[in-house]
């Protein structure tokens, strides 16, 4: 039995203690309720910072959920529009400060947190990827309310003031148009659903609070809503292609590879542009530079360009470099002396060709001096062969000519007498460039990469893909190699198992045709029809195949002319009957001397032009004339191949295998074409 008092004063106890629990949880729902306060100002504010963007053709989605997720966590603001999709999160920080790539709120880094969203961008890339948008159009931005901060990258989230966020969205101009638009909004709505009301119920003993309504605040002057709108105008469209791909494109853009891989295809299927696109995706998902590199020194240069414009958020984490530049930097930077002189390396050769050649048994099997130069340069120190033994026993890859051992030992005496002439005169020659570098790599490896990917694979030497393959090894993601075998227009030739690169299980091919026509399609396919190649991959085989090619247009035109001067004089006329602009043309020739001439013709009949080789993928109104090789990787809606040799159209293939290449270049000139294609004929 308890003492006197005992009851009530157990009884007091409890209510003091249950009077304190009400008054923590009193204290935390206050604050609880200012923090919902403040975030739902905040929103509020900046959806109305951002609503100038409605009349740019932007549709808003607010207060959505997370997707997948089953906590009431919210996606403040999905923007969908011109300038493709924006997922924004809300912030009313003080004291935020960037330094280093990381956010502080006060002395705490709060960049990390950052890492849910972007996985929420990877997730609605992905969905999004199965309608065709480029992983590069899902943007996220985190907007400081009530700051005036540029747009500052912090890895694959942009952080901006909300005085700028308008501005910074609208500023990505015209990439979608309107049905695109519609398409990804609806699955956008599906992806982001709505966020579910709170079935929790309330017990409250008293009456919920009337409360007054908010006082609209004043967000933007005239003036600012006019540099909102105008910063969409500053951005000119790009092409389709830069933002929407063809959806099995946009899924191999963001396909992963547990080593090396290759894309491969016919001309016209989209290889570059989806390299290009991988190069940016890359880019964003992990650190270190990303390099681009081609045989084709222009190639690079166009490619820059139009990255500038397609992702200029990469920017300098993408690299744009011609394989012998690379080259050439990397042995510059690292401190090694190249002297190159490739006159004075072409004259010795000319020199040891009359000595070991002429009268011999290499000139008995071909005269031609070219052909021996091929194969000191792409067969041997395309491979960097040391010993006789090396090249007794190769196969030779891309050489149609089969060499007995006597004509072997011949050209090993030529080639050591070539070397021995450089080493005296202290020269290098551009194969040399490249063994240095591929040593200096093997003794350094180099750590500034973490994805390299080569246009036109097939164009390069054994020597150049092994060199490119140590600046990342078999890392997952690491070295993508894109071309086409059919495509090669260089002599020599090399399997990926000569450079120690497996594949297995990592290619892709690719067999829809998005450039060009059905009738250009089988119009240049008649020229290598019968042709035989081998591919990197060791298979011999004919053309890649093409499953479907959607387009259709008018029938090739081809013109056959008595001489290059009747020729010339037909061309202007061809241009000026060309429906669209000038800078819709490309004329294309085998050989630069027939570029000067097709471009003094054209010239002297009133048609602007601008030589290939200063072309740096900028859109310009004139006409360009060039080399088909460099116009390699490029496109153009009319394309006139100029100064064709009879022999390469209307005639069997053969087993020349000079003819063969300079029919595989003709090939690749015409596939250059999207929708019209003229080609002249003259001796």
């Amino acid at each position: 039995m308890g003492s006197a008092g005992q009851s009530a004063s157990t009884e007091g106890r409890r209510l003091i203690a249950l009077s304190r629990e009400h008054d923590r949880l009193a204290a935390e729902a206050r604050t609880a309720a200012e923090r919902w306060m403040i975030a739902s100002r905040t929103e509020r504010h900046v959806a109305g910072s951002l609503a100038p963007l409605a009349a740019a053709g932007y549709t808003f989605l607010h207060d959505r959920a997370w997707p997948g997720s089953r906590s009431r966590a919210q996606i403040d603001h999905v923007l969908i529009g011109p300038g493709g999709v924006f997922i924004l999160d809300t912030k009313a920080w003080a004291e935020v400060t960037i330094a280093g790539g990381r956010v502080f709120r006060g002395q705490l880094d709060v960049t990390d947190d950052f890492d849910g969203l972007a996985d929420v961008a990877y997730g609605t890339e992905a969905v999004l990827a199965e309608l065709g948008l480029a992983p590069g159009e899902v943007h996220v931005v985190i907007v400081l309310a009530g700051r005036d901060l540029r747009p500052t990258p912090i890895g694959t989230v942009t952080v901006v003031g909300e005085r700028n966020a308008a501005a910074f969205i609208h500023a990505h101009g015209f990439r979608l148009t309107e049905a695109q638009i519609d398409t990804v909004v609806r699955a956008t709505m599906d992806h982001f659903p709505v966020v579910a009301e709170c079935s929790q119920s309330v017990d409250a003993s008293v009456r919920e609070p009337v409360l007054a309504a908010a006082e609209p605040e004043p967000l933007f002057e005239v003036e600012d809503i006019t540099e909102i709108l105008l910063a969409g105008l500053r951005a000119e469209p790009i092409e389709a292609w830069m933002a929407f791909l063809h959806p099995s494109q946009a899924r191999l853009v963001r396909r992963e590879f547990n080593g090396p891989s290759r894309i491969r295809g016919a001309a016209g299927t989209g290889k570059t542009v989806v390299g290009l696109h991988r190069a940016a995706y890359l880019a964003r998902a992990r650190p270190g530079r990303v390099l681009v590199t081609s045989y084709v020194k222009t190639l690079p240069t166009v490619l820059s360009a139009l990255m500038a414009r397609m992702a200029p958020e990469v920017g300098r984490r993408v690299e744009f470099a011609g394989v012998h530049a690379f080259a050439n930097r990397l042995l510059k930077t690292r401190g090694i002396a190249v002297n190159l002189k490739p006159n004075e390396a072409d004259l010795l050769f000319k020199a040891v060709w009359r000595e070991f050649g002429i009268g011999g048994t290499l000139e008995q099997t071909d005269p031609d001096p070219d052909y021996w130069r091929d194969e000191l340069s792409k067969v041997i120190k395309g491979r960097g062969l040391s010993t006789f033994e090396q090249y007794a026993n190769l196969a030779r890859t891309g050489r149609r000519r089969a060499l007995g051992i006597d004509q072997r030992r011949a050209v090993w005496r030529m080639f050591t007498a070539y070397e021995k002439g450089l080493r005296a005169r202290g020269i290098h020659d551009f194969d040399d460039q490249i063994l240095l570098a591929e040593a200096s790599l093997r003794a350094t490896p180099c750590t500034d990469y973490s994805a390299v990917i080569i246009d036109e694979a097939q164009d390069l030497s054994c020597a150049m893909v092994r060199m490119l393959h140590l600046l990342v090894g078999d890392a997952p993601d690491g070295l993508t190699l894109i071309g086409d075998g059919q495509q090669s227009i260089y002599p020599g030739g090399f399997t990926l198992a000569e450079a120690g690169i497996n594949i297995a299980g990592r290619g892709v091919v690719m067999s829809t045709n998005y450039r060009n026509t059905r009738e250009i399609v089988e119009f240049a396919a008649h020229v290598i029809e019968g042709d035989q190649f081998t591919d990197i991959e060791g298979a011999i085989q004919t053309i890649d195949g093409i499953q479907e090619v959607p387009r259709t247009g008018p029938g090739p035109r081809t013109a056959r002319f008595s001489s290059p001067r009747a020729h010339d004089a037909a061309l202007g006329s061809v241009v000026r009957g060309l429906d669209g602009r000038w800078g819709d043309i490309g004329v294309l020739c085998a050989t630069n001397w027939q570029v000067r001439d097709v471009k003094a013709a054209l010239i002297s009949s009133g048609i602007a032009v601008m030589d290939l080789a200063e072309y740096a993928g900028l859109p310009t109104n004139v006409v360009k004339v060039g080399t088909i090789k460099r116009a390699k990787g490029l496109e153009f809606r009319h394309v006139l191949v100029a100064r064709v040799d009879p022999r390469l159209v209307g005639t069997e293939p053969g087993d020349d295998e000079a003819l063969a290449i300079r029919r595989r270049e003709l090939y690749v000139g015409m596939t250059r074409a999207r929708d019209t294609l003229w080609v002249g004929v003259c001796p």
